[in-house]
């Protein structure tokens, strides 16, 4: 546990962040704080997408090269990604070298510039089925509700992929969508907005 600005006592943190220096970095600065930025946004739920199956602090170490790799993450750059960047990606030890995850994040930039181009703007459109601010979560933590199967499936119906309900839950704890603080921990009141 870290110490308060009063050095009285330490901070409580969500268990999960406790052991890890790198994960309580994420969770004291980034984790469930509310994202309304729409890039920022989509390249959250890709790298939600690649951890599929793998824990987080993988993809955190490699988040890095990611952003290189998929050059910032920005939707119109990467929706022009061909097999020649595939076949770059692929080679790549410093990212998850998924093929289907690759070519999932490639189609969900096209997906994304979609949205765009019929009137639909990425934030909005899920802030918006989210209720337009934090869902405070006070029960036990699940891994999908019934909001997260329904934003899933409306991803689903838009083109994306490896956006299943558990991973679109997983994206809305870490995008602030739903604030899962634990009821100890220093961060729960701070993300309320």
């Amino acid at each position: 546990m870290a110490m308060s600005a009063n050095a009285t006592k330490p901070l409580r943190r969500c268990a999960w962040a406790e052991s890890d220096p790198m994960l309580c970095a994420y969770h004291d600065e980034e984790w469930g704080v509310p994202e309304r930025d729409s890039r920022a946004l989509w390249e959250k739920l890709m790298l939600d997408g690649f951890q599929a199956g793998l824990s987080w602090s993988i993809i955190l170490k490699k988040r890095e090269a990611f952003r290189e790799a998929f050059r910032g993450f920005h939707p119109a750059v990467v929706a022009r990604f061909g097999t020649p960047d595939i076949e770059r990606l692929m080679k790549n030890p410093g990212i998850v070298r998924s093929r289907a995850k690759i070519e999932a994040t490639i189609g969900g930039a096209r997906a994304y510039l979609a949205m765009a181009q019929a009137g639909e703007d990425f934030s909005r459109f899920v802030w918006t089925m989210a209720g337009g601010k934090p869902i405070q979560n006070k029960g036990p933590v699940p891994a999908k509700t019934a909001l997260s199967e329904e934003i899933s499936a409306a991803l689903k119906k838009r083109g994306f992929k490896f956006v299943g309900p558990v991973i679109v839950y997983a994206w809305m704890q870490a995008t602030g969508i739903v604030n899962d603080h634990a009821a100890g921990c220093f961060r729960r009141n701070a993300i309320t907005r």
